[in-house]
């Protein structure tokens, strides 16, 4: 199992994709710092939604091109032979691979968390308790798309994968525009059928807090509980399918 980790740990490393990844990170937080010289009014709006946003969608395509080819790597190279022949579990080959990766997104997005806070507090700008949890739910939903990512890789190619995680990303963000659409029109079974389809896809609506920080403070501890609680038996759950996708799955040599 430590291999498993170690080559994990190397192919991520080696990926192209993450280093061009960090590459315009680091072009957009020079970017970012010009823009405070640019800014005049509500720069503290903007420089909080940039950066929340850059941590986000940086490393949402970290998740989509450089994890979506691990599997995909492992099976096209043969290597997944070598590794399934030693005596190791194919669910403890899924664990590792995907605690690994969570690893790496845990260590660098907590450094760009800091980096971050360094910032707002250098600027003078309120660290609101919004934010903090922005940031929370930011890695949460980061985890659900990389285990989603892992069990569509398990019966889809790459390009496939990429393309129907990214769809479920988006669309996980529209449902209260959908249901806000449905009641306009009182029609009480589309507004059910919504609902219950919205149950199949990861809470990724209710995690973007992001969008209203210093807008709305009505939020109590138990609304973060709970959505910490369900992202964590989503991811569950999404992972124990692939566990079992994975585990009957047949390799071809």
């Amino acid at each position: 199992m430590i291999n498993i980790a170690i080559n994990t740990f190397k192919e991520i490393i080696r990926n192209r994709y993450l280093y061009m990844i960090v590459f315009f990170s680091i072009i957009f937080i020079i970017f970012s710092i010009i823009l405070w010289k640019l800014t005049i009014w509500e720069d503290s709006k903007i420089i909080v939604d940039f950066w929340l946003a850059m941590i986000e969608v940086f490393w949402l395509l970290g998740v989509l091109f450089v994890w979506s080819q691990l599997l995909f790597k492992e099976i096209e190279w043969k290597t997944i032979f070598l590794i399934l022949s030693k005596p190791i579990k194919r669910y403890e080959f899924i664990l590792w691979k995907i605690m690994w990766f969570s690893m790496t997104i845990f260590i660098i997005t907590l450094f760009q968390s800091i980096l971050f806070l360094v910032v707002l507090f250098l600027k003078d700008i309120e660290i609101d308790y919004l934010i903090i949890w922005s940031l929370i739910n930011i890695f949460l939903k980061l985890e659900i798309t990389l285990v989603i990512v892992f069990f569509l890789s398990t019966f889809m190619s790459n390009i496939l994968t990429i393309a129907t995680a990214l769809m479920i990303y988006f669309a996980s963000h529209t449902f209260s525009t959908l249901l806000d659409l449905v009641n306009k029109m009182w029609n009480t079974f589309a507004i059910n059928w919504i609902k219950t389809l919205q149950l199949l896809f990861p809470p990724f609506e209710a995690l973007n807090t992001k969008d209203i920080i210093w807008n709305f403070q009505n939020f109590s501890i138990w609304y973060f509980t709970l959505n910490i609680v369900y992202s964590t038996i989503y991811f569950a759950i999404i992972l124990y399918f692939t566990v079992v996708i994975f585990s009957r799955k047949k390799f071809e040599n």
